[in-house]
């Protein structure tokens, strides 16, 4: 049986033969949010070490890379990789040091994409073309961390950008033809299902390439933490995730690539929910729940209008 959404495994297949690994880097960069440009405390759920396999590594991007080349190519037989610019804000910086960091990758031959994870508002029209000419020998991914596309709940989490400036950075990033993702966090503080389905729907209208779903996770040394232990936040339980999750998968466009549908996290800092971690119950859940309905990804997919 075909999985009922358009998973990541299945478009690097389509882009590879073989088995294709992402490999996760820290390239030591820094954020406008944490280094006081705009905020020194920085997104209420952010704990990169939680989610980032390399996250806090000081050693050099090569070492990662060879590390990951060798762990992943003994352990599990693959040749392929995808270079995965994760932790932080990974356009944060001069297009001189950009060039200098992302150009690690052309010393490995195995390495077929590079993959940017960034903030939308970190973004211009020359660092974007920079990146774009990359295109020639790899594939290209941005991903921009939205979030939400309310505005209002953006500002309860200080995330301190706007669905206004992803709507910019997609339209530079899609003028040079670069693939474009969406990080989206389900569960956020005050997002209503109204809200969330808002957020499909305008994502349905929109040309974006793919998107990453994550779960709210409460992690250690977050402020998330502190008011899930004042009890104040409340977080999705699985059942209600994989209901909502397959109603956002209808919506959204069947080509649209799902780069992620949950996000797990480290143990040792991962506080709730626990359930995330058992990753392949859950996904099994929300196949079962496409089975049930006799749905798949894109079943209520159409010309969507910006709901703002």
């Amino acid at each position: 049986m075909t999985e009922p959404y358009y998973s990541f495994n299945s478009y690097l297949r389509g882009q590879f033969s073989g088995r294709v690994r992402r490999i996760s880097l820290d390239a030591g960069f820094s954020c406008p949010n944490l280094d006081g440009t705009l905020s020194q405390t920085g997104c209420i759920f952010c704990n990169n070490k939680a989610f980032g396999v390399n996250a806090g590594n000081k050693a050099t991007i090569e070492t990662q890379i060879k590390d990951s080349i060798r762990f992943y190519g003994e352990k599990q037989g693959v040749d392929k990789f995808v270079a995965y610019f994760q932790s932080f804000t990974n356009t944060y910086a001069p297009v001189a040091e950009l060039k200098k960091k992302f150009d690690t990758i052309r010393k490995f031959p195995q390495i077929k994409g590079l993959f940017i994870s960034t903030r939308p508002d970190c973004v211009d029209e020359e660092k974007i073309e920079f990146i774009s000419r990359y295109a020639k020998d790899y594939l290209v991914w941005i991903e921009y961390g939205l979030q939400a596309t309310n505005n209002r709940i953006l500002e309860s989490i200080n995330r301190k950008h706007t669905y206004e400036d992803f709507l910019r950075a997609l339209e530079l990033t899609r003028k040079y033809s670069i693939n474009t993702a969406a990080h989206m966090i389900i569960g956020l503080p005050g997002a209503a299902y109204e809200d969330i389905i808002k957020d499909a729907r305008n994502l349905a209208g929109r040309d974006i390439q793919g998107i990453k779903f994550h779960i709210l996770s409460v992690f250690r040394g977050t402020k998330l933490e502190e008011l899930y232990n004042a009890g104040k936040i409340n977080l999705l339980s699985e059942k209600d995730y994989v209901k909502i999750i397959c109603d956002y998968l209808e919506i959204i466009s069947p080509g649209t690539v799902i780069l992620r549908l949950l996000s797990n996290a480290d143990p040792e800092y991962l506080i709730a929910p626990l359930w995330v971690n058992d990753k392949a119950r859950v996904l099994d859940a929300i196949k079962a729940e496409f089975a049930k309905r006799c749905t798949r990804q894109g079943s209520k997919n159409r010309k969507m209008k910006d709901e703002r």
